[in-house]
């Protein structure tokens, strides 16, 4: 049969009919383990009930306005997350690259208020931050850049982690208004900095008097162990993104703001036709009160610990094991080679999983996966990777 689907993705041989918590259900019934929720998506697992209840009791009664009127779900919404956060407002859309857009637009007005005519945004090698022109544009991967230039103006990169070359990046360039960082980097290979390091660069932001704006979208909604990474770090910055969790799998974004950079926009300057539609806000209301019901956050500490750990035990012996690093169930672990391979291998194994920057396994299972299922992740992965490493 043909498909009349542009090609944009490499396509796993699978189409996956229904779910069940960290369980997928192909067309002939064989069950899947979900270790990647969607990446990062749903982390309430598939067909949620509180979920599906709160979608099917909104479709009911109103799907969509637009934002030409109030909306009571997405007011709830935005109180929740601002009593969540520490922010102040918060701009609703319908993705995280969309996120991302309205933090790069609070960057440049925040510059042009300050009379700076070209406005520069300082960004890290190896990050990801969305697919849309200014979002590629920011991202630190030139393979996924490559055929679009001329991309757009106005970013300084930089390496990740290090303190020392944003400031020199700072006092080199006038121009720079804000940084955009992520807590973790996901696409770039599970990437943690050192812990004081988002602690460092808010200092420097508020020594320049820059914006600090945290692109969370991978991070958010818990999957670190904190409602939002940057919690870690006792800090909050001006700006910060998230989506993908949010909605457990209905799209949703949000961008964030707090003093200043919360009133940089106003009506006219920017918007989103869907963005903060009842019927998914209603969905990520669902979301918010389950992960405080079930305690999920603070539980994704607990098994991204028992996981890494038994990981470790298990693949102690295999000299191509590079590392092992975790954040709650933000999860990585490095071979000594690209090992893309292991993504349909694990799916032969009915384990779905991924690989990011080339050498990373990346696991981001389901806050709701239970021991059983840790158990049996961790079996067939370990296997897996020692196999493939021979």
């Amino acid at each position: 049969m043909i498909s009349h689907i542009m090609p944009t993705y490499g396509r796993l041989p699978v189409t996956f009919e229904r779910g069940e918590g960290a369980w997928l259900f192909d067309a002939n019934n064989n069950r899947y383990l979900d270790a990647l929720s969607g990446i990062a998506v749903c982390s309430l697992g598939h067909a949620h009930p509180a979920v599906h209840k709160a979608i099917c009791e909104q479709s009911k009664k109103l799907i969509h306005t637009s934002n030409l009127y109030k909306i009571t779900a997405q007011e709830q919404l935005a109180d929740s997350l601002v009593k969540k956060s520490g922010m102040d407002n918060v701009f609703f859309c319908n993705s995280g690259a969309e996120a991302n857009e309205a933090a790069i637009k609070l960057a440049r007005k925040y510059g042009h208020e300050r009379g700076i005519e070209k406005p520069s945004i300082i960004v890290m090698d190896k990050s990801f931050h969305g697919r849309t022109l200014a979002t590629l544009s920011a991202t630190g991967n030139p393979k996924v850049q490559q055929g679009f230039a001329p991309l757009v103006e106005g970013f300084i990169r930089i390496p990740y982690n290090d303190i020392n070359a944003t400031e020199l990046a700072i006092k080199q360039d006038k121009n720079i208004v804000a940084i955009l960082v992520e807590p973790i980097q996901g696409e770039g290979g599970v990437n943690i900095p050192s812990d004081d390091y988002l602690n460092k660069l808010r200092s420097l932001c508020d020594q320049y008097d820059l914006l600090l704006m945290l692109d969370e979208i991978q991070t958010g909604v818990g999957r670190t162990g904190k409602f939002l990474a940057f919690q870690y770090n006792a800090i909050l910055p001006d700006v910060c993104t998230m989506a993908k969790a949010l909605g457990n799998g209905v799209p949703i974004g949000a961008c964030l703001a707090r003093g200043n950079a919360s009133k940089l926009l106003t009506a006219g300057m920017h918007g989103s036709t869907f963005g903060g539609n009842p019927l998914a806000c209603s969905a990520a209301l669902a979301v918010l009160i389950v992960m405080d019901e079930d305690n999920l956050i603070e539980q994704a500490i607990q098994k991204g610990n028992v996981i890494c750990s038994v990981f470790t035990e298990r693949l102690k012996k295999n000299m191509h094991v590079v590392d092992i690093r975790h954040k709650g169930l933000m999860i990585g672990i490095e071979l000594d080679k690209p090992c893309s391979d292991l993504v349909k291998l694990a799916l032969d194994q009915h384990l779905l999983i991924n690989v990011t920057n080339e050498t990373t396994i990346r696991l981001l299972p389901p806050l709701i996966i239970d021991n059983q299922q840790i158990n049996l992740l961790i079996d067939i992965l370990s296997t897996l990777i020692d196999e493939f490493t021979k």
